[in-house]
């Protein structure tokens, strides 16, 4: 039947599931200041990227995204320095707190703990939140019922076995190029003159 304290998430898609992190995040904000969070990049099977910003979005905190390294961290100023992996090369971006920071694979080294710290860590006892501990009363949000996301088809893209087709010119200018790419592509998609000339009236 499953852990019951974890049973009513069970079935959550992103937005489910940010709903639920923000809530346990906001539920330990009143004991105390949360300045930053850490979440990963993003999940090895939906690959949606959208639980960490979700999160930000719902506590209004500031969103660093993609970051690689932790340049500077003043919890007195509450600033933090970050670089961020961007297409094309790395921005390094300052940003106040609190804030939410989604990491890439491998910004920290892997510790390994003592012998005494392990069997330390085995001994003790883990607390378990559930929704009433994470202060979540509309259970509309959480799990299957705050699900929105149906998965009608999981498939593999099948490779393309077209070829890619060559086109010849004739003349040098621009234009002529351009009246033939346009050309092949009305011939191949003779519904796309039609939607345009429409567009056009």
């Amino acid at each position: 039947m499953g852990d019951p304290a974890i049973g009513a998430f069970a079935g959550s898609d992103t937005l489910a599931t940010s709903y639920a992190l923000a809530a346990a995040i906001q539920r330990i904000r009143e004991d105390m200041p949360v300045d930053l969070v850490f979440a990963g990049k993003q999940t090895i099977d939906g690959d949606t990227a959208q639980v960490g910003p979700g999160i930000a979005k719902r506590l209004n905190l500031q969103l660093l995204t993609y970051v690689a390294k932790i340049d500077a961290l003043d919890l007195e100023c509450k600033e933090i320095i970050i670089h961020r992996r961007a297409e094309g090369g790395v921005q390094v971006l300052k940003t106040g707190l609190p804030c939410l920071v989604t990491v890439l694979e491998g910004i920290n080294e892997m510790r390994f703990a003592s012998m005494d710290d392990m069997f330390r860590a085995a001994r003790y006892p883990l607390k378990v939140w559930d929704k009433a501990a994470a202060g979540i009363e509309d259970l509309t949000k959480i799990g299957l019922k705050g699900s929105p996301t149906v998965v009608a088809k999981v498939f593999a893209p099948q490779p393309n076995a077209r070829k890619a087709e060559r086109i010849e010119v004739h003349g040098d200018a621009p234009k002529d190029l351009a009246a033939t790419l346009l050309t092949k592509l009305l011939t191949h998609h003779p519904q796309l003159e039609r939607h345009i000339s429409e567009r056009a009236s």
